[in-house]
């Protein structure tokens, strides 16, 4: 008969540092080894030395888009109403599938709502950070907003191929041909940028 699985939730305690090491989904603290994720508790040993002590996940367990989550996606096509995208990652997790979004001409500022023009905006191939507003259903889309400074094109490509510079909250800048698009430029909190 095969021991009981015991499953752990991020910040339970395991074991103590002298009944084994640290491994992959845990984390260290005042002595003890705690789960840093949901998951099964896996201790492997080796040669009679302390055991390792690893949480893994369910490989089929897939994390959702929900209400208010920073998002990053692709600019798939856009039209004059809204922009269609994949949802590449949430926070800073990348996703096993990509899921569909629409941003709405009226999500995509918060001023001016009637003077937006999408094309203006975005292109199909912009990175952009959105925020989920609506979950919307198995026939439609998450419903994404980028109507907040944060939230924009985060990485454009010019007509010559060029990664182009933000230059203002509404142009971007190609590098080798200096040619001048207009995209919702993201202003790019710290916590976003890879170091």
């Amino acid at each position: 008969m095969a021991p009981p699985v015991r499953c752990c939730v991020p910040g339970e305690r395991l074991c103590s540092l002298e009944e084994g090491a640290a491994g992959s989904g845990t984390y260290t603290r005042h002595g003890y080894v705690c789960a840093s994720l949901a998951g099964c508790l896996l201790k492997t040993s080796e040669d009679g030395a302390l055991p390792v002590v690893s949480v893994v996940r369910d490989a089929e367990s897939q994390l959702l888009p929900d209400v208010g989550a920073v998002v990053t996606c692709k600019v798939c096509s856009i039209n004059s109403r809204f922009a269609k995208v994949h949802i590449l990652y949430i926070g800073s997790t990348p996703l096993k599938s990509t899921f569909r979004g629409t941003i709405r001409r009226e999500d995509i500022r918060a001023t001016e709502k009637d003077k937006v023009e999408v094309y203006k905006s975005f292109r199909p191939g912009d990175i952009v950070l959105a925020k989920v507003i609506s979950l919307g259903d198995m026939q439609s889309n998450y419903l994404l907003s980028t109507a907040e400074n944060e939230l924009g094109v985060v990485v454009a490509h010019s007509e010559a191929g060029a990664q182009m510079v933000p230059i203002s909250w509404c142009e971007m800048q190609c590098p080798r041909t200096h040619s001048k698009e207009l995209r919702k430029v993201a202003r790019v909190q710290p916590e976003f940028l890879q170091t």
